[in-house]
């Protein structure tokens, strides 16, 4: 009995030692593995240790990730309605439901002689929410909407000035801490401090849509130049003429002799104008299809010889004749086209007509790497031009295209702000930070109308600026060697 007590312990103290030897041994290959990873070279570890050399950069870019936050969080940061509230013993979510379902779940009728709360969809009736007498109420940091007007904080109320507030019994007086405007109201009487936070949301919207569209219009066009140059890219000559006529007419019939169709349908609403837009698009990719498809009837030896297409000719033509344009110009005329004014056109107006920086970079970069072996190793495997472009040679390129983006997205916030300073293309009853400088301008002792925004704007330029410049250094193509 002992011996096999003995037996079992052996055993046991050889299995423990064998997993520690394993152990052991799988820690150093371990070890071994990390050393060779070191020894690689790894461009987007030491572009990112460059990027985090630069202090200044990297403070920028926990200022953009704040900013990014206060966007997606605005509707709780800055809202006339309570967090959450016990009235008349009920529950309700203010807040959240306002989020969630569009106008609120819940709302106040005060039409009744008893006041209660309703679905939203029974009754749509405004109120102040702050003279209500709750059970228990959680607000907002900031107690306002940016649309909220104030009456009795009306006339330009200064941040150090006296502000007044109702309460739930009626009484007007000083107005509590939480309640305060802490950066001033307008002429109207809706807070500044809302209005910057929820303005925010609309200039981080409007800098990553309209160079979101920017940079697919710049990458494709400027990938095409760049790998196919004037002489890459063949094609039968009846159907590169036939090409070019369906591109005129369907210009013509898909967008010049529908255009007041189209400007009818932004009149009736931005979503109908989208559609229409789509309806356009849809006329002209098919009359090109129907031309290139009618190529293939005539069969004229001569007009079935191949002719080089010079692609790169056409977009750089294009590029030179957009740039010739003053941007701000073309985009007030063509905001002045649509009636109904919709901060989504504008975006669209920023993006096509902001692309031209991209495709030249774009451009630049495949001019510089088309030569290079595995491109050379792509087409002698019989791959499709398609797959080479996309799948070999565009991720190689897009480094310095991602510094022009990053400008890019701080010239269509400081353009968005402009129209809105100028009053042109933006809602009225949106508010961003150029219609909150607008105000100041026609007040000029309204310091706050014009510091506050204005910084807003400046840091938010700043902090788009010095990522991009921190990430040109980082990003420099002479260190991938």
């Amino acid at each position: 009995m002992i011996t096999m007590n003995l037996l079992i312990i052996f055993s046991l103290i050889l299995f423990v030692l064998s997993l520690y030897k394993d152990g052991y041994i799988l820690n150093k290959k371990e070890q071994k593995n990390e050393d060779n990873k070191k020894e690689q070279f790894s461009f987007k570890v030491y572009a990112w240790k460059q990027f985090k050399k630069n202090k200044a950069a990297l403070i920028a870019l926990y200022l953009l990730g704040l900013l990014t936050l206060v966007a997606i969080f605005a509707p709780f940061i800055a809202n006339e309605k309570p967090l959450y509230a016990i009235y008349k013993g009920k529950v309700i979510y203010p807040v959240f439901d306002e989020v969630l379902y569009g106008e609120g779940k819940y709302i106040i009728n005060q039409n009744s002689d008893d006041e209660e709360i309703i679905e939203f969809n029974e009754l749509k009736t405004s109120f102040l929410w702050k003279e209500l007498e709750y059970d228990k109420v959680i607000w907002a940091p900031i107690t306002f909407s940016p649309n909220t007007q104030d009456e009795y904080n009306t006339d330009y109320a200064s941040p150090t000035d006296k502000q007044q507030y109702r309460n739930y019994q009626g009484d007007l007086v000083e107005c509590p801490k939480g309640f305060r405007h802490f950066l001033g109201t307008d002429q109207m009487g809706r807070d500044l401090a809302a209005g910057l936070i929820h303005g925010t949301r609309i200039s981080l919207k409007i800098g990553l849509i309209s160079m979101g569209i920017a940079s697919i219009i710049g990458i494709l066009l400027g990938a095409f130049a760049g790998f196919f140059g004037d002489r890459g890219l063949k094609m039968r000559r009846i159907k590169y003429y036939f090409t070019l006529i369906g591109i005129f007419l369907g210009l013509f019939y898909g967008y010049g002799s529908r255009k007041y169709i189209i400007q009818d349908g932004f009149n009736n609403g931005t979503l109908s104008g989208f559609v229409e837009l789509f309806i356009s698009l849809l006329i002209f990719i098919g009359i090109i299809f129907i031309f290139r498809q009618l190529s293939r009837l005539i069969q004229i030896k001569s007009l079935n010889k191949e002719v080089t297409v010079p692609i790169d000719s056409f977009v750089s033509r294009g590029i030179e004749l957009l740039n010739s344009i003053p941007r701000l110009i073309l985009i007030i005329t063509v905001s002045a086209v649509v009636k109904e004014p919709s901060i989504i056109i504008i975006m669209v107006i920023i993006g096509l007509t902001s692309w031209t920086g991209i495709a030249r970079f774009t451009r630049a970069e495949f001019l510089r790497i088309r030569s290079l072996e595995y491109i050379s190793a792509s087409k002698s495997l019989g791959f499709s031009s398609t797959r080479t472009i996309f799948r070999h040679a565009l991720p190689n390129s897009l480094a310095p295209v991602f510094v022009s983006i990053a400008f890019g997205i701080a010239s269509a916030i400081l353009i968005e702000s402009g129209l809105s300073f100028l009053g042109i293309g933006v809602p009225e009853d949106i508010v961003t930070w150029g219609s909150l400088l607008n105000l100041g301008r026609q007040y000029h002792e309204a310091w706050w109308l014009i510091i506050f925004p204005g910084i807003a704007i400046f840091l938010t330029i700043t902090v788009y600026n010095m990522i991009a410049e921190a990430s040109r250094d980082a990003l420099d193509p002479k260190l991938k060697s």
